[in-house]
């Protein structure tokens, strides 16, 4: 039987947030309008680059002026997504002895589709097999229809999936929620945007602390 693990991306394999939070301060300069810290933009994100927006305009901020902060911040973070991106430290090395042990591997992101395409291209090379991002006509997580997508596209029925042939990793409780809502097992990440704490009351029962623990998890919970 096939067996799969579906990631997400930012927080999770990809530290994002600094060019994140650099992108959002950069409108935020351009408007006038208050900037964030980085420890802030951990809990903007998560939810699509639409919500982000929402959560760094100032409170009563106009649908105008809204919208154009979005088209602003998609223009610049297009040219500046990988300033100070990076890898967390040993994942890549998780994710190679995943595929050496037959795994397919999946990306399932609220970033923008091309980005994370880009983004998995740039820095995890010909290591998976999907990359599912925010794009037309699909939902954005907690919603369960790009896990529904990755399963379709590489040939697992819901049903195997759901009987423990697939697993979800992520760092938010957006993460935790897609497993659950897809109906497959689900592991938390402690190095990302949220930590363990606020992971475990929002739903997690695995969290993992370390890539190698990661690793663990993921052969204990995929049969």
């Amino acid at each position: 039987m096939k067996k799969i693990a579906i990631f997400d991306l930012d927080g999770t394999i990809l530290n994002t947030i600094e060019d994140l939070s650099d992108a959002g301060n950069e409108i935020c300069r351009r408007h006038g309008f208050p900037l964030h810290s980085i420890d802030e933009y951990r809990f903007f994100v998560g939810n699509g680059i639409p919500k982000l927006v929402h959560r760094f305009v100032p409170e009563g901020t106009d649908s105008e002026t809204e919208a154009e902060c979005l088209k602003e911040f998609i223009e610049f973070y297009k040219d500046h997504s990988d300033i100070k991106t990076r890898p967390y430290e040993g994942l890549t090395e998780v994710l190679k002895k995943l595929k050496e042990e037959q795994f397919l591997l999946a990306v399932n992101s609220n970033k923008v589709e091309n980005a994370s395409v880009a983004l998995c291209a740039e820095y995890f090379p010909q290591i998976f097999d999907i990359v599912i991002g925010n794009k037309e006509g699909l939902p954005v997580k907690p919603a369960p229809d790009g896990v529904y997508e990755i399963l379709n596209k590489v040939g697992i029925s819901l049903q195997d999936a759901r009987n423990g042939a697939a697993v979800f990793i992520g760092d938010s409780d957006v993460d935790i929620q897609t497993g659950v809502n897809a109906g497959i097992a689900a592991i938390g990440v402690d190095w990302g945007f949220r930590g363990e704490a606020f992971l475990k009351a929002h739903g997690a029962d695995i969290v993992a602390k370390d890539p190698e623990d990661l690793l663990r998890s993921i052969k204990n919970v995929v049969l």
